[in-house]
């Protein structure tokens, strides 16, 4: 096995240890980076080596982990953080890998006082302070316009300044309420969206919460930067200066089945 696997066992792999063969393969698997230019594809490799050194990865439910699974994961976590540096990460160290999607058993208490327990089927979760937890598929297995581990690292983002509520300690120079005022606006019209029943083309759970938007929309940022660019442009604007990135101006617009 190599060096990445070793990794669980805490010894650091060297940079020797994926050869360029192994990295063309994951990211085939991963075509919303063919945008990044060769040196920030350079830098995002790099940046994946150290975010691997860094954490500690299980394997829930017998899931056991392999060297492409492990790239695959640090690449889109460190895909988000690629111009914001994996300081942004500090603070835990765990990740959860799950087969597919898992349950998580809840606890709330209603405004009558009354205790609340069921259990969640959940894709992922991130724990302020605490492991992210993510599902696994294989390539054809995933639900449909949905990534996982951006979704779950931008909420780590959210985290940074304290909860989850869709506002990032953003980067030096960005305006807040600039970010308040954009966000704000396209979140009222989403959830209106949602609520009619509208084709949304962004995944309709961004109506569940603030937070919930914040990482909905950063996962179009990175995979469907057109849609999110054309639906929402003050949003994408945003994140354009929150990532660091431009995706929209280098990835290819991808045809739409059905839509003229």
């Amino acid at each position: 096995m190599l060096g990445l696997v070793r990794r669980l066992l805490g010894i650091a792999p060297p940079h020797a240890d994926v050869p360029a063969a192994q990295w063309q393969r994951v990211e085939r698997g991963l075509p919303f980076l063919d945008y990044l230019p060769a040196a920030e594809r350079v830098r995002l490799r790099e940046m994946a080596l150290e975010f691997l050194r860094r954490k500690e990865f299980h394997g829930a439910q017998g899931l056991q982990l392999d060297d492409d699974m492990l790239l695959a994961i640090a690449l889109q976590a460190c895909l988000p953080v690629l111009h914001i540096g994996l300081q942004a990460y500090d603070g835990w160290v765990g990740v959860v890998v799950y087969p597919g999607d898992f349950v998580v058993p809840r606890r709330t208490v209603d405004e009558a006082g009354v205790l609340h327990e069921y259990d969640d089927e959940v894709l992922g979760e991130a724990w302020e302070g605490g492991p992210v937890l993510i599902a696994w598929f294989g390539h054809e297995d995933g639900p449909p316009g949905v990534n996982v581990v951006i979704h779950e690292f931008a909420h780590k983002l959210d985290m940074e300044n304290g909860g989850v509520d869709g506002l990032p300690r953003l980067r030096p120079g960005m305006s807040r309420q600039a970010w308040a005022e954009a966000f704000a606006q396209a979140y009222e019209d989403f959830c209106a969206e949602v609520d009619r029943g509208a084709d949304t083309e962004i995944d309709p759970y961004g109506a569940e919460h603030p937070g919930e938007f914040f990482a909905v929309v950063s996962e179009a940022f990175f995979e469907t930067p057109h849609v999110l660019k054309r639906r929402f442009p003050a949003v994408y604007a945003q994140l354009c200066l929150f990532y660091g990135l431009d995706p929209a101006t280098r990835l290819p617009i991808a045809p739409t089945a059905g839509r003229p």
